[in-house]
């Protein structure tokens, strides 16, 4: 675990100090793509930071690298985990399990349907995980999935056959179901709409009233009037 010398206040929930980001296009004689360059961010505990800029930025995998699915090529990753600073750039992936299962919570554009899984497990798993009967998180995925306006015929079905805005509910309530100190979304209401958007809204807001920090990407516009805090907006890129 990295501490941070010289630590933000406490309420800050994520830190980004010189975040870059490289690929290397070996079809391309080895030029280098620079996707994020010298980012610096500080997300708060109670925000709802909105990444903005055109597709193509590196929003996405801005939000990869903190998720740690993509090793930063430098700078540093700070998440407030368990009281104390850890670099998300240096951890091991004990480290980052743990921090993804209470700490950092993420909601991708799509599920990945798991077979012959029913939806409500699928939404209840998180609450297991975190030693609750099968029972009550049956119980309390329930009430996130009827709060969706996922039809009660559904739960016991696997999502696969479901329509796509009704696997991305089960995949919201999925990420949603756990209180986390931090949530990262990429474009979680893309496919839903206007209805379902306002539920979404109001779950974050809820969210964000019990000290979440969020950082998200939203290209509905009015979506992101709602929910936003402030924006952070993105450079494009370069290959050099």
């Amino acid at each position: 675990m990295t501490a941070s010398t010289s630590a933000p206040s406490t309420s800050a929930m994520l830190q980004l100090r010189g975040l870059g980001k490289s690929f290397e296009l070996h079809h391309q004689h080895g030029a280098r793509l620079d996707v994020l360059d010298e980012v610096e961010l500080t997300l708060h505990a109670g925000e709802c930071v909105v990444l903005s800029g055109p597709s193509g930025v590196g929003k996405s995998s801005l939000l990869r690298v903190i998720y740690a699915n993509y090793r930063p090529s430098r700078g540093v990753v700070r998440v407030r985990h368990d009281g104390d600073w850890l670099d998300l750039a240096e951890a091991t992936p004990h480290q980052v399990l743990e921090v993804r299962r209470r700490t950092l919570g993420y909601v991708s554009q799509f599920l990945r349907v798991i077979p012959r899984v029913p939806a409500l497990d699928i939404v209840a798993e998180p609450l297991l995980e975190t030693g609750l009967s099968t029972q009550e998180a049956r119980q309390r995925a329930g009430t996130l999935l009827h709060r969706l306006n996922v039809p009660e015929r559904l739960w016991l079905l696997p999502p696969g056959t479901f329509s796509g805005g009704e696997q991305q509910r089960v995949n919201i309530a999925r990420g949603l179901i756990v209180s986390r100190p931090l949530l990262l979304l990429d474009e979680p209401t893309a496919s839903l709409d206007a209805d379902n958007r306002v539920v979404v809204a109001e779950l974050l807001e809820e969210a964000r009233a019990a000290g979440s920090a969020v950082l998200g990407i939203f290209h509905d516009e009015d979506m992101r009037d709602r929910v936003a805090t402030r924006l952070f907006p993105m450079r494009p890129f370069q290959i050099t």
